[in-house]
Parts: C-alpha cells; sequence; structure tokens
C-alpha cells in the first residue's frame, strides 16, 4: 500500500497521545535479520500475521489499518528504503490456524521480521493452556530456523475481559512461552489499559462499542508504538523517538 501524502487529521490528533506511557512500558525488539536485511538490500519486508487486529477489522478504510499504517510510518522514517508489510490478517483465526499458515504463506514471502499477532481467540474459546504454548513454541521454532524474526504481540486489554477467566493466564503463557523461545513481545496489553487509565483515550476511541475490537486510534497507535521500536533498533531513519512519561 502507498504511504501516506501528508499527515491526516486522525493523525494530528492521535500520535503525540499514543507515546503516553512508553517509558512505562517499551518496545525493545531483538532484530538481527531485520538489521543484516536493510544494510545488505536496503530492503525490509515484515509479514503481519493475525487475527481481526491484524486485518484491520473495525477500520474505516483498508489503509487505517496497523499494517497498513505501520508501512507508511517506517516509509516515512526511513526514507530512500524500500519497506513492505504484507498484512495476512484473517479475523477469527485460533493460533493453530496461523500456524498452519507459515510454511504456506509467511515463509514464501521471505519476511525479515513476522509480527504475530495472536492468543485471544483461543483464550476466548478456551483451547488450553498447554496446547497454545505448544503451537506457540512450534510457530516460532519454525520462523527461527528459517532466519526470520520474530514479535509476538501481547493480547489486547480488554474493559470487559472478566468475561473470559481465563484471560490473563492464557497472557501468561504467551509471555512465558516467548522469553523461553527468545522473542520479544510487544506489550499491546500494558499500552492500552494505560491509554485508558490515564484517559488519553476513551474506552470507545480503543476498543469500540462493543468493547472487543480494536477501533481505527487503536489501530493508528499500535502502529506508531511498533515503528517506534523497529527505527531505535534499527539506529536508521529519524532514529529513536524519545518517549513521553
Amino acid at each position: 500500500m502507498p504511504a501516506f501524502a501528508g499527515p491526516k487529521p486522525l493523525a494530528q490528533m492521535v500520535d503525540g497521545r499514543c507515546r503516553a506511557g512508553a517509558a512505562q512500558h517499551p518496545f525493545k525488539p531483538a532484530l538481527a535479520a531485520a538489521k543484516r536485511n536493510l544494510a545488505e538490500t536496503n530492503r525490509l519486508s515484515i509479514v503481519a500475521l493475525g487475527s481481526s487486529t491484524t486485518a484491520g477489522t473495525g477500520a474505516s478504510d483498508a489503509d487505517r489499518s496497523y499494517p497498513a499504517v505501520l508501512e507508511a510510518e517506517l516509509r516515512r522514517r526511513l526514507p530512500g528504503r524500500e519497506i513492505k508489510v504484507v498484512n495476512l490478517g484473517v479475523g477469527g483465526q485460533s493460533a493453530y490456524e496461523m500456524y498452519l499458515r507459515l510454511e504456506a504463506e509467511v515463509i514464501p514471502e521471505k519476511p525479515a521480521l513476522v509480527i504475530w499477532q495472536t492468543a485471544v481467540n483461543d483464550a476466548i474459546r478456551d483451547i488450553g493452556e498447554e496446547k497454545l504454548a505448544k503451537i506457540l513454541r512450534k510457530g516460532a521454532n519454525k520462523l527461527q530456523e528459517a532466519g526470520i524474526d520474530l514479535v509476538l504481540m501481547d493480547m489486547p486489554w480488554l474493559p470487559r475481559e472478566g468475561r473470559y477467566p481465563k484471560y490473563d493466564d492464557y497472557r501468561a503463557v504467551l509471555a512465558k512461552t516467548a522469553n523461553e523461545s527468545g522473542v520479544p513481545v510487544f506489550p499491546r496489553y500494558a499500552m492500552m489499559k494505560n491509554w485508558s487509565g490515564s484517559k488519553q483515550f476513551s474506552e470507545e476511541e480503543i476498543v469500540g462499542m462493543d468493547g472487543l475490537q480494536v477501533v481505527e486510534a487503536g489501530y493508528r497507535c499500535l502502529a506508531i508504538r511498533l515503528a517506534d521500536g523497529i527505527v531505535a533498533e534499527l539506529g536508521e531513519g529519524g532514529g529513536p523517538v524519545k518517549p513521553t512519561n
């Protein structure tokens, strides 16, 4: 998708607020493959794998999904580089369904980095904590063996997550498995909770009226914070963005 020609009204209103709490919940990924690929080829290819958050459900336009905004932000901050973010989000998919797509859809794209947003549907359906851990381990191993950097995206903060009694248990599984596999976690839950608790955004701006689905401002903020961490780690372009408290 093409980069934005210039800041849109949403960007002007949202971007500063997106970085609230960044110092408390930093995102510092290790991106050896991405750094090497950028240095050797002048290119950075990313695959965004996930469910509805990745697909962009709730956004008014495809250009406002988080992968599209991330691509635009990286192109803006890394001028002269060839940047591509491939959106492989499919609403409602489980971690296992995404795992099955790694060999056929993800690895053939030859990305330097995969951002894997998963586990929320597994938590809602309560598939079993050990089952989720096994799927995540196998997925991480497959990507690492292919020489691809991986970032696991934490599950979302939900205003009414009490409807799912084991929600925090599944979040803990994701964090523990990522740590054991040497995979950085994008701290989405903590970010979203901070945005709501600090009144930077209303709940409806973050997750929409249904209290479950991320919406447009939330997508943009996810992309901004992902771009901050990626560019800071690559040490290129605009350099790291100084977080605000």
